[in-house]
């Protein structure tokens, strides 16, 4: 069995789907069902005795060590954190709380158990850490793509927080010997993306006829990674990644926010015309949010030569299966917009003066 932490939110729940759908080994999930935790997209899993979920708090170390001595993981996947720039700059307490106390709390427990283990569970245990490029700060135009040796120059609470998390992991193995890897993701899009996001926002908003907003001149460049070669990814560095060593995972897919607003734009004039015109009627430019980074850029080439992983979808490939998937799965979109999603949003967009 592996222990997947966070495995209700975005990333965790399509490595949930993935993993299953390519092995056997059980799961155990422990979400805590914050906001952006969402048991229906789990929904295909309903019966499967091979998803053991339990809602809990990795800041929990009573629930942790229960829950690692009656299991005994072999691997650890801790996706769980807050992950929202927007969000981390209005409240920033919830992310050290999760994503630095957390994490410490999380290792601390795996520590405890697998310095009992012995023989081959003990060598061939593995912490998995998920982590973000945004780590590594903000590139000018003509930089080169973040390397994994490149400095840590974080510039939100949320990028902080999570910059003092793989600083945690990585000490955690050098002072203790704890068998870790990291793998530093570029910018998620696809299935069960909560829409507070860019992608999922533009396509919810503009099936409701609402404003489309882009930060500033929508010039901030990304490298976008589709969430289904992102679980490929972390499967590959589990599998055969070096333990100590990190990993960076992107889709060689650098693109400007404004770019991607046209590109979801197209594609629902094409799949779902809308009879007031064109989609990109609805683009509204908005106050740019504080210390906005204005480019990642991710360098992969790490794990394509260790480990020979690249990933299987083209941006235009990606995009078309994301926009086609909210199309299909409205229900979910209805139920995971709460009174407090629609707060969020009053809170964020719709006071910034328009541009």
């Amino acid at each position: 069995m592996i222990l997947v932490t966070g495995g209700a939110g975005f990333i965790g729940a399509n490595f949930i789907i993935d993993w299953l759908a390519a092995s056997d080994e059980p799961v155990l999930n422990l979400d805590a069902l914050t906001y952006a935790g969402n048991l229906e997209s789990l929904a295909t899993l309903a019966g499967d005795k091979r998803h053991v979920f339990v809602q809990g708090d990795i800041g929990d170390r009573a629930l942790l060590d229960r829950l690692l001595a009656e299991h005994q993981p072999r691997a650890i996947v801790h996706f769980a954190a807050e992950s929202h720039v927007d969000r981390s700059i209005h409240g920033p307490g919830a992310f050290i709380h999760t994503n630095v106390q957390g994490t410490f709390t999380l290792l601390e427990a795996v520590r405890g158990y697998w310095s009992a283990l012995e023989g081959e569970r003990r060598s061939g245990f593995r912490f998995h850490h998920v982590s973000t490029d945004e780590v590594y700060g903000s590139l000018g135009p003509g930089d080169a793509a973040f390397t994994e040796t490149h400095a840590f120059e974080p510039n939100s609470p949320y990028s902080a927080s999570k910059a003092a998390s793989d600083h945690l992991v990585r000490a955690w193995h050098h002072t203790y010997g704890l068998p870790v890897l990291t793998t530093n993701c570029s910018n998620n899009y696809g299935p069960f993306h909560f829409p507070e996001k860019l992608i999922p926002l533009m396509i919810v908003n503009g099936l409701a006829g609402k404003p489309l907003p882009v930060y500033g001149d929508g010039q901030q460049v990304r490298d976008w990674l589709y969430v289904k070669d992102h679980t490929s990814a972390i499967r590959t560095v589990l599998a055969g990644g070096r333990v100590g060593e990190t990993y960076n995972v992107g889709g060689w897919n650098e693109k400007p926010n404004i770019e991607i607003v046209h590109s979801v734009c197209a594609l629902l004039d094409e799949m779902k015309p809308d009879a007031a015109g064109p989609y990109a009627r609805l683009i509204t430019h908005v106050t740019d949010r504080p210390g906005h980074d204005r480019r990642y850029a991710v360098d992969a080439r790490k794990l394509e030569r260790e480990l020979g992983w690249r990933p299987a979808e083209t941006f235009d490939s990606g995009i078309r299966n994301t926009v086609r998937w909210y199309l299909d799965h409205a229900d979910w979109v209805a139920h995971v917009q709460s009174g407090a999603y629609r707060d969020w949003v009053s809170t964020n967009y719709v006071q910034r003066s328009a541009t």
